[in-house]
């Protein structure tokens, strides 16, 4: 078990030295600006990935790389680096292959992190190879080697990786070769595997050996395939199993099917612990409003069924951080009992029991050795534990002993600095009732393009329009109620609601005011700024009048001006960018018109400027596109500008008379939703 991404990092390097036939990489995201080692590794090689990979190639004539990445397309845009910069290959070399993976169903992501060398030694948990990850387990706060690839300092990042050998390796080239042929439809090249090499780095002492290592997947049934669900039901089967204590560290905690099986569990006599180890807050704002309330929404289910005291969330605590003192865990581990431990990638999330694929490695103490292997994995969670309470895994080790309960044993030994401390999430109850439930936000099975267009384009006038409209309507509203609220939470490192709303009144100060702020709406486009926020920001700084006027001139300009460098781009330009799956649901969108277009704006299908750029490339009819994306974002500068601009006045001045205008600015929003849904159902109903 390899703890933190210095060790991974570092040890990966060495093995992919020693490789001579076959690397295989496996990621949701990989980036190969990175250095594995960020001090220097002195090996010879160059230090950031891309370069060190092309450079083995060149060495071993031989050996055959596959890096395999999970294709995001426009989804996840703002969140990682475009294709082109993130892997910045210096060109084409036939024996190191690169593919982005877009073989999953609608809605679902690839989200394995597995590297296999020679099929004879292997790796697999929950950290990609990318940005931001690499730390030690002494999660120094002012670690100077904690950088990004473009320099810039991160915070303290926890996550796990298990590396195997023998069987259970070569098992994992089975899946890497399957996934690849896959994902490109060609069969890589049979493995040669040299059963007498031994590619276990020296200096790491294995944890156990000569033992069955299981493998538990995730995937999705797609094109024909039928689904594999082992994770989730390791999952159930594990909480069903245990005695006397269930142990998690995770970053996410939305499941359902997760949360009822431990409440079952809980009300029961003999429940046994639950303890689980999380991040204080989700990733930004945007996270923490959505998976951070289902959270919350779990959290209350458990303590509400937990009448004996046995459940407790907590949270790794680092004081000296700026803002929140919580580790960032992205770890994806559990014990049961002493019995079973399994490391992966798979969160307690709907998705990663149903929707994305997973994997995870397992090991179970039975037969013979039950004991030692019950030794082994105590030992292992006893250093997870001991990490976050800053103290030695003996420690752990003797004071569960004493005590057998994983929750006193945490309570002896919090210290008064670094520890683990209890964590009780929660959700404003404003929040709480304008975020949808896991269906939406957290899906377990794939998104349906087809069923979705058709529940907002009725096929014919005796199918009257859904109430889903009433709650986008709502939703649209809650997004200006959020910029708002989290006006002083950066939405990015350098982009956040504060420094937009000073960078307009500035511009509210000049003489070409109107021009310099419909550029703005360009430029910010072009940067990838989520427009919704813009449109808020238009609407506190110049109000709801001559706001909407700006915001309607600039998000027209920035849609023609990004419609223009799609156009220029083309189709095949584009798709390296963002997919062929979305192109295809373009394709299709684009044969309706103008009515698809307005779809297409009402929808959070996918970032403005992408969808800009997608309809250039595909030349989508210019008039269609500019009416449609006029129509479609009428509705949301509308909204946005109005309740921002009336809401910010609340906020800066809560009077009666102020709080009265708001409520009635909200009450005339939905009101008109829900009075549109009728004038539609007594139409629908007249002609049947």
């Amino acid at each position: 078990m390899l703890v933190d991404a210095e060790i991974y990092f570092r040890t990966l390097r060495q093995a992919i030295l020693k490789a001579r036939h076959s690397v295989f990489i496996l990621g949701w995201d990989i980036d190969s600006q990175i250095r594995l080692v960020p001090q220097g590794a002195n090996d010879g090689y160059p230090e950031q990935l891309g370069n060190f990979l092309y450079a083995v190639a060149d060495a071993r004539p031989d050996l055959h790389i596959h890096v395999l990445n999970w294709d995001f397309a426009m989804l996840f845009a703002l969140e990682r680096k475009w294709p082109v910069t993130r892997l910045g290959w210096r060109g084409h070399h036939r024996r190191l292959m690169f593919h982005m993976d877009e073989k999953h169903p609608v809605g679902a992501s690839h989200h394995q992190k597995v590297v296999v060398i020679d099929d004879a030694l292997a790796f697999a948990g929950g950290l990609d190879i990318t940005r931001c990850r690499w730390d030690t387990p002494e999660h120094a706060c002012d670690s100077p080697l904690r950088r990004s690839s473009d320099g810039k300092p991160y915070g303290p990042f926890h996550d796990v990786q298990a590396m195997i050998d023998g069987d259970a390796a070569r098992a994992l080239g089975e899946l890497a070769r399957q996934r690849w042929e896959r994902a490109t439809g060609q069969e890589p090249k049979a493995a040669s595997v040299n059963t007498a090499a031994d590619l276990w780095p020296e200096d790491i002492a294995p944890d156990i050996i000569d033992i069955e290592v299981g493998i538990a997947r995730t995937e999705p049934a797609y094109n024909g395939r039928e689904g594999v669900y082992e994770v989730r039901q390791l999952h159930l089967d594990a909480i069903a199993a245990a005695r006397q204590r269930l142990f998690f560290e995770n970053q996410y905690f939305t499941s359902d099917l997760i949360c009822n099986a431990l409440a079952a569990r809980l009300i029961e006599d003999d429940a046994p612990e639950v303890m689980i180890v999380m991040p204080r807050i989700q990733s930004g704002w945007l996270e923490q409003s959505t998976m951070g309330v289902l959270r919350a929404r779990v959290h209350r289910r458990l303590k509400q069924a937990d009448a004996r005291g046995r459940y407790r969330m907590y949270c790794a605590e680092l004081p000296g951080l700026n803002g929140d003192n919580c580790l960032n865990v992205h770890s994806k581990v559990f014990t049961v009992d002493d019995d079973v431990l399994g490391v992966g990638s798979a969160n307690l999330s709907n998705r990663s029991m149903a929707l994305d694929t997973e994997c995870k490695l397992v090991i179970e103490a039975h037969g013979s050795r039950r004991d030692e292997i019950r030794g082994a994995i105590a030992h292992l969670r006893s250093r997870l534990m001991a990490e976050h309470l800053d103290v030695k895994p003996e420690q752990v080790d003797a004071e569960l002993q004493r005590r057998q309960s994983l929750h006193e044993t945490v309570a002896a030994l919090q210290g008064s600095a670094r520890s683990l401390r209890v964590l009780e999430p929660e959700a404003t109850p404003e929040l709480d009732a304008l975020i949808p439930d896991q269906a939406v936000l957290d899906p377990e099975k794939p998104i349906d393009p087809d069923a979705l267009i058709e529940q907002f384009v009725p096929r014919d006038d005796h199918k009257p329009v859904p109430r889903r409209m009433i709650v986008l309507g709502v939703t649209a509203v809650a997004l200006a109620l959020l910029a708002v609220a989290w006006r002083s939470t950066p939405l990015g490192e350098a982009v956040n609601l504060a420094a937009l709303i000073k960078l307009a009144r500035s511009l509210d100060a000049l003489p070409f005011t109107p021009l310099a702020v419909i550029l703005g709406y360009v430029v910010a486009g072009m940067l990838m700024v989520p427009v919704m926020l813009l449109i808020g920001v238009t609407g506190i700084v110049f109000g709801p009048l001559t706001g909407g006027f700006y915001a309607a001139g600039g998000t027209l300009l920035s849609a023609v001006i990004s419609y223009g460098v799609g156009r220029w781009l083309g189709r095949d330009g584009v798709h390296r960018f963002i997919g062929a799956r979305v192109s295809r649901i373009s394709r299709r969108l684009s044969r309706q018109g103008i009515v698809a277009m307005v779809i297409t704006r009402l929808l959070p299908v996918a970032p403005f400027t992408m969808v800009n750029v997608l309809a250039g490339a595909l030349q989508i009819r210019f008039r269609d596109y500019l009416i449609g994306t006029a129509l479609g974002m009428a509705p949301g500068i509308i909204i946005t500008v109005t309740f921002a601009h009336h809401l910010a006045e609340a906020v800066r001045n809560p009077s009666p008379e102020a709080i009265a205008v708001l409520a009635g600015v909200a009450v005339l929003l939905i009101g008109t939703a829900v009075g549109l849904q009728r004038l539609f159902e007594r139409r629908s109903n007249a002609q049947t």
